[in-house]
């Protein structure tokens, strides 16, 4: 699986799509995936990346490659 993916246009690494999912910088990210789910907006293909945005916590992500829609795991 590559590395780096087009999201909105743009090629990103897993910790540049880990920060538009979180909407800062993270400590560490692993590596993209396609999630197994359309977006809710505008029913694009969503990638899935794992990331730690603090040292404590440990967040999965979804972000869509179209449109601005994201969403974490968090409670």
């Amino acid at each position: 699986m590559s590395e780096n993916r087009v999201v909105q246009g743009r090629m990103v690494t897993a910790k540049k799509l880990a920060e538009l999912v979180e909407g800062e910088s993270v400590m560490e990210a692993e590596s993209i995936a396609e999630a197994d789910r359309d977006c809710p907006d505008c029913d694009g293909d969503v990638l899935t990346v794992g990331y730690m945005p603090s040292v404590t916590e440990f967040v999965t992500g979804w972000k869509c490659q179209d449109c601005d829609w994201s969403e974490t795991d968090r409670d």
